[in-house]
């Protein structure tokens, strides 16, 4: 519904056109602070109606002049919520905007595209150089008179420990996420062999959310296969996906996905409820994880697993983003998880 740069920004909708079904979009601008990567990476925004003269103090150019910038399509004046409707009784599909097309053509362009089954995005998104997140990771709050407060921000945590992050097309707020845990993040290109990651001498490896169809992703497979039950494991959302495979599960498309702020998912060791964020296409087979992995979260919506977790080795892995603010810190403990399971595996 809203959110528009950040869905825009989000490396997980690479090569996708996204809806949105809130009918006003652009109403307040495009700022570098709301940006999940460094660019782009939806290939067609399709909306209601687009603000021409957005209304935000933040606000350094408009949603159209963004899209102009970066050669990205968008198409207005459609009934979205209309085209949502569709999309949830036939499934999501391959779609064409263009210009230029006859009618014709761009039915044939659609069906000609390549289904996301099987496709690997991760490669067009992944970082090309390793590095240190050094990013602005402070929370901004309403000013108090609390000690560790400087202006409007507070204080980062010292560094407690050390991690390695595989960028599979890794959101800039869970890099800001981790740091505000009090973890050191190393970033790393998604086909970093497993020997180079353990050379680092990490405190624990995270692997993170990204585009595509994981079971397309077995060159990634191999090399996560070697890290298990020698340095502890945390995945969010593709993240999540690659385990079920290093696991010797499988996954499979969901019909239409799971997107946006409003999922309940069911903690099923604590019976806690909580209000998510998602945007995934792919979900776990849960008859096909074996016994030594247990389910730890369901989505009350739909039954599909959204969390596990190894029984020997110090791993664990949710499907939803943590970091997304949906409930808007229902999820937030993942972190401190992580950080228990590092301290539980010293």
């Amino acid at each position: 519904m809203t959110g528009y740069q950040e869905i825009i920004t989000d490396p997980s909708y690479r090569g996708q056109i996204v809806t949105m079904t809130y009918p006003l979009q652009g109403n307040y601008g495009v700022n570098p602070d709301d940006a999940e990567s460094a660019s782009p990476h939806v290939r067609g925004f399709v909306i209601g109606e687009l603000c021409e003269i957005p209304s935000s103090w933040r606000s350094q150019q408009t949603l159209a002049e963004y899209f102009a910038e970066h050669k990205i399509i968008g198409i207005e004046e459609i009934d979205t919520r209309a085209l949502t409707k569709h999309l949830r009784d036939k499934g999501a599909m391959r779609a064409v905007i263009s210009t230029e097309l006859s009618e014709e053509e761009a039915i044939q362009a659609a069906k000609d595209a390549p289904s996301m089954e099987g496709s690997d995005f991760v490669k067009e998104v992944s970082t090309e150089k390793n590095y240190l997140w050094e990013g602005e990771s402070r929370l901004w709050t309403i000013p108090s008179v609390t000690t560790n407060q400087v202006g409007n921000y507070i204080e980062l945590p010292p560094v407690k420990y050390r991690i390695v992050a595989y960028d599979f097309g890794i959101k800039w707020n869970i890099l800001r996420s981790l740091r505000q845990s009090g973890f050191e993040v190393h970033v790393v290109n998604s086909q970093t062999p497993a020997s180079e990651v353990l050379a680092m001498k990490p405190d624990g490896v995270f692997l993170s959310n990204g585009p595509g169809d994981p079971a397309a992703l077995t060159y990634i497979h191999e090399e996560v296969k070697q890290l298990i039950g020698k340095v502890p494991l945390f995945g969010i959302c593709l993240g999540h996906q690659i385990l079920t495979h290093c696991f010797g599960g499988s996954t499979y498309k969901l019909k239409f996905g799971h997107r946006g702020g409003n999922h309940p998912v069911k903690d099923l060791r604590s019976g806690k409820v909580a209000i998510t964020a998602q945007n995934h296409g792919f979900a776990t087979d849960d008859s096909s994880l074996p016994d030594d992995i247990e389910v730890t979260h369901v989505n009350l919506n739909d039954q599909t697993v959204e969390g596990m977790r190894s029984k020997k080795d110090p791993v664990f892995s949710v499907q939803h983003h943590p970091e997304a603010a949906p409930g808007p810190n229902d999820d937030k403990g993942f972190f401190d998880e992580f950080i228990a399971l590092i301290e539980s595996a010293k």
